[in-house]
């Protein structure tokens, strides 16, 4: 009993990273209906400008976070403004093409500021706890706590506030929107940030617990689409149980199986569910 719940408490915290990079993936395909594959890469970003601020200029890990935060929602207006806002009316593939160039553009430019080998953020909380034989790190339970709270918030923030109302209706009706007197072209900048906010806060409460190189959002942002189409593409809540799902998933295929197949257990969850749900877990069925 005591290993399956030292199992649940890892996936539950593996799965809040995914999470956190599949709300803001989410928020950005709703706005767009493009599959931003530079995501992973805006998440490296964020975990290098945290590393940076605390091993060169001795900043404290909390005010990294934030001015990390702040930054890469920053980057994200930017990249939104100057590589997807033009191509607004061009075909899809030229959105995809320019997300492929942007991931390695931003690989090439994290090589050669910071250079390939692997780096570390320090880990600001060393505590360890132990409840009935069960042991958790302090900075697993934050990466946990941070997460719910930033879903409440966002919650709170896209269902009880006028700008979250603007979000929802351009995510369902982009040109019913302009005609009802939205600034579409505002909503659209606003989410990008938020979604690049939330993939740099992903990056600076996971990263004391991984390793740094700029080739990490790689595979991360993968899995972060995984998560989207498992829960339904453009589902916030879909996004949520998907994130939480895939984590539990490899955490108790990596304890009862091997570490080694925990990718194959992953991809075998989404294509066993697409099978039953094509739609995914949350995702509307199309007529």
């Amino acid at each position: 009993m005591t290993l399956v719940i030292q199992t649940m408490l890892n996936g539950v915290m593996l799965g809040s990273t995914y999470v956190l990079m599949a709300l803001g993936l989410t928020l950005i395909y709703g706005i767009l209906n493009i599959p931003n594959f530079a995501h992973g890469h805006l998440y490296m970003f964020g975990a290098y400008v945290a590393f940076f601020l605390m091993t060169v200029f001795g900043v404290n890990y909390w005010l990294a976070a934030v001015i990390s935060i702040i930054a890469l929602a920053i980057v994200g207006l930017i990249v939104e403004r100057l590589v997807y806002y033009p191509l607004r009316s061009a075909p899809h593939v030229n959105s995809f093409i320019a997300a492929v160039g942007l991931l390695i553009f931003l690989e090439s430019l994290a090589l050669i500021l910071w250079g390939g080998r692997y780096r570390h953020i320090p880990v600001p909380l060393e505590q360890v706890l132990s409840i009935g034989g069960v042991t958790i790190t302090a900075q697993r339970l934050l990466v946990i706590g941070s997460t719910i709270l930033l879903i409440v918030l966002l919650q709170l923030f896209i269902k009880k506030t006028t700008i979250g109302s603007t979000i929802e209706a351009v995510a369902q009706d982009r040109e019913g929107a302009l005609l009802m007197g939205i600034n579409v072209r505002r909503v659209t900048s606003l989410t990008f940030a938020i979604g690049t906010a939330l993939a740099a806060a992903a990056a600076v409460l996971y990263g004391p617990l991984s390793l740094l190189s700029p080739s990490m959002g790689g595979v991360l942002v993968v899995k972060a689409f995984a998560i989207i189409i498992l829960g339904g593409l453009g589902s916030i809540p879909g996004a949520i149980a998907g994130g939480f799902t895939l984590g539990l998933v490899e955490s108790f295929g990596g304890a009862y199986v091997s570490t080694a197949y925990t990718d194959v257990f992953a991809f075998a969850l989404l294509i066993i569910i697409l099978i039953v749900k094509p739609s995914g877990l949350f995702g509307e069925k199309k007529p």
